[in-house]
């Protein structure tokens, strides 16, 4: 199970230029949140210092009862266990097999035997969609494909708390969707606490209990998906609803996923989007009595026969879907 994580005061800076200042905020046990912001106000930055690679000037970041920003370093090297980290790049060793990459954080830091650590690689590449890759290169795969496996090197030592940085980066929506899944699944069935930090604003909409906006070396806003996402604050309303005009310009750099999302989204500046729905857990990860939306949808007759999307009464299911998931998850029948 996932642990609270609470931050305090949390200040960063790189001699004298201050990355932000004064940070606090609480990451709820076994809960997503995202944390978002134009590029270069310090989000990975954020990330490096919650996991103790980068010591902040003042603050605190209590779990479990100890400050993990002014402990000593055995307790740092203790408290660092309840962390699984995945970093941009994966960043996986180049001349190891998948399979090896997966396996090394168990035999650098436990004692299990190599069955044990065979049982428990290939579950989590199961869990991850690789079945049949673990003896690939990390050169020889894609990059969706190495995020995977770094994901699930960050899960084998069952971590409590998941950091992920940029997990859109560098991916097309498909395997973007596909990752954003991947990390609501895994939260229902482990209870990690997850912080994600990213750009795609689908993502940020979608799959988190939590937003959390840096900006202008401060923290913005940090709480529940459904109050951000219906912010009149002109930052949080501007970023996540994909707006040109407001306080970010371009003086805060925008990744290529950033622009792209506000040609398309070309809303009304004074009318908020709807809120969309958060993704649901898949399979059998769902809680006893809860039914999966697609369930619903096909006991009702909406979703077509496989490989099509038109059924026998002519309604495109690709249209019709988000409406009926809506009403779904609104109880509507």
């Amino acid at each position: 199970m996932g642990v609270e994580v609470v931050v305090e005061g949390l200040t960063k800076s790189f001699g004298r230029q201050v990355i932000w200042e004064d940070v606090s905020l609480t990451l709820p046990a076994g809960e997503i949140s995202v944390l978002l912001g134009p590029s270069g106000t310090g989000k990975s930055v954020f990330l490096k210092t919650l996991v103790g690679l980068l010591r902040p000037e003042h603050g605190h970041i209590w779990i479990d009862g100890h400050d993990l920003a002014n402990c000593s370093e055995n307790k740092l090297y203790e408290l660092r266990r309840l962390f699984g980290v995945l970093f941009q790049d994966g960043a996986l060793f180049g001349s190891l097999s998948l399979y090896d990459n997966i396996a090394f954080p168990l035999r650098e830091h436990t004692k299990k035997s190599e069955s044990q650590i065979r049982q428990i690689v290939m579950e989590n590449i199961e869990l991850v969609g690789l079945v049949g890759a673990e003896g690939k290169l990390p050169g020889e795969i894609s990059g969706g494909m190495r995020k995977r496996a770094g994901l699930a090197r960050a899960l084998v030592l069952d971590p409590e708390i998941i950091l992920v940085d940029e997990p859109d980066s560098g991916l097309d929506p498909v395997r973007t969707a596909f990752l954003s899944q991947l990390f609501v699944d895994i939260t229902t069935e482990t209870g990690a606490t997850f912080l994600i930090v990213t750009h795609d604003i689908n993502t940020a909409r979608t799959v988190p209990d939590n937003i959390g906006l840096l900006f202008r070396r401060g923290l913005v806003m940090f709480g529940p998906r459904e109050m951000l996402l219906s912010s009149e604050e002109p930052v949080v309303r501007q970023f996540l609803n994909a707006r040109r005009h407001g306080p970010i310009g371009m003086s805060e750099e925008k990744d290529i996923s950033e622009l792209e999302a506000e040609a398309q989204l070309g809303h009304d500046p004074g009318v908020l989007p709807p809120i969309p729905p958060q993704l649901m857990p898949t399979g059998n990860r769902l809680r006893d009595g809860q039914r999966r939306p697609g369930e619903w949808l096909a006991a009702n007759g909406v979703i077509p026969p496989a490989g099509s999307f038109v059924d026998d009464r002519g309604r495109n299911w690709l249209e019709e879907y988000p409406r009926l998931l809506n009403a779904h998850l609104n109880g509507v029948r």
